[in-house]
């Protein structure tokens, strides 16, 4: 103490040449550390179209797919031996309308000469109608089934990256089954809060990334489960080579009012700090505990917790 007061007096009879700051308490934001995780805007599954056996697998995890990629083959036996089984059939009655094709032509011709009567035209023709038309629906019914061998390509429903395959090769697959789980249409920080600050959360509002960026809040969802509640962040640029990565997030939860005094104002004598203050044209310096240190357009500014009052005329930039 004896060294501090020299100095303290010194300074007292130093120059000043400095502005004087009028403190009132000042609003400040507090802050709440929580986790973000990374997620992809949609989450859909590549589902199976009918039911079978995988036959291949064309993608694993980290793949990055398009819209409507093949992802996986499923094959049904049943459907070939079906379609062999038409094939067969139609075959069968194209062989018969050939045949009937051929007693019609020479029906015409034994009409015109007056051998056959026009019934037994009309029988011919009827016959070579009817197996036209079983024909056609077996055609009809086999695209049905070539079609259902279709279906067994598993496509991707939307361009994103392959986050899960949970089948294999070989496995048996029912209609509707997930083959693969598609991330797709971006990502964004899925956050959870504790409830107590549920309503603290403003849509809209700027948040603090740890990764040295900002977001915008998003999305604030209505309903709380298990204590807490979820929000969504937008962030631009933000990683995507890890879904479910975690990245710290600050959230503004509350705010206060302080006393504050820029860096400036502050000097430091034998590990204590002093802030000048202005009595009636006399400075004088006074001992101030510090709080917080925040940051206001582009200047650091301190809390202060004790040592200065609600009207205090404090020197700034002091010599």
């Amino acid at each position: 103490m004896k060294i501090l007061l020299p100095l303290i007096f010194a300074f007292f009879g130093a120059t000043v040449q400095a502005e004087v700051l009028t403190l009132s308490p000042q609003p400040i934001t507090e802050w709440k550390a929580v986790f973000g995780v990374v997620e992809t805007r949609n989450r859909v599954p590549a589902r199976a179209r009918i039911g079978g056996t995988i036959q291949s697998l064309d993608v694993s995890e980290g793949d990055i797919v398009s819209a409507g990629q093949r992802v996986a083959l499923i094959t049904d036996s049943k459907l070939d031996f079906q379609l062999a089984a038409m094939d067969s059939q139609i075959q069968t009655l194209e062989t018969r309308l050939k045949t009937a094709q051929t007693d019609f032509e020479r029906g015409e011709e034994l009409f015109g000469r007056g051998v056959i009567t026009k019934q037994n035209l009309d029988q011919l023709t009827t016959q070579m109608h009817v197996l036209l038309g079983e024909i056609r629906t077996l055609e009809s019914n086999r695209s049905v089934i070539a079609q259902r061998v279709t279906d067994g390509e598993v496509l991707a429903p939307e361009a994103g990256v392959v986050l899960s395959v949970p089948t294999s090769k070989g496995s048996v697959a029912t209609p509707g089954e997930g083959i693969a789980i598609i991330g797709g249409g971006g990502v964004f920080l899925r956050l959870s809060v504790p409830e107590r600050h549920a309503l603290a959360l403003i849509e809209g509002e700027t948040i603090d990334i740890g990764e040295g960026k900002t977001g915008l809040l998003a999305k604030v969802f209505p309903q709380i489960q298990g204590g807490r509640v979820l929000a969504d962040v937008e962030v631009e640029d933000l990683d995507d080579r890890f879904i479910g990565r975690r990245v710290p997030v600050r959230l503004p939860v509350s705010e206060r009012l302080a006393l504050m005094v820029p860096q400036s104002a502050v000097k430091l004598f034998g590990g204590i700090d002093f802030v000048l203050i202005d009595i009636d044209g006399a400075p004088l310096y006074r001992a101030v505990v510090l709080g917080a240190e925040l940051e206001r357009d582009g200047q650091v500014w301190f809390e202060v917790l004790t040592g200065l009052n609600t009207g205090d005329k404090v020197v700034t930039d002091h010599e």
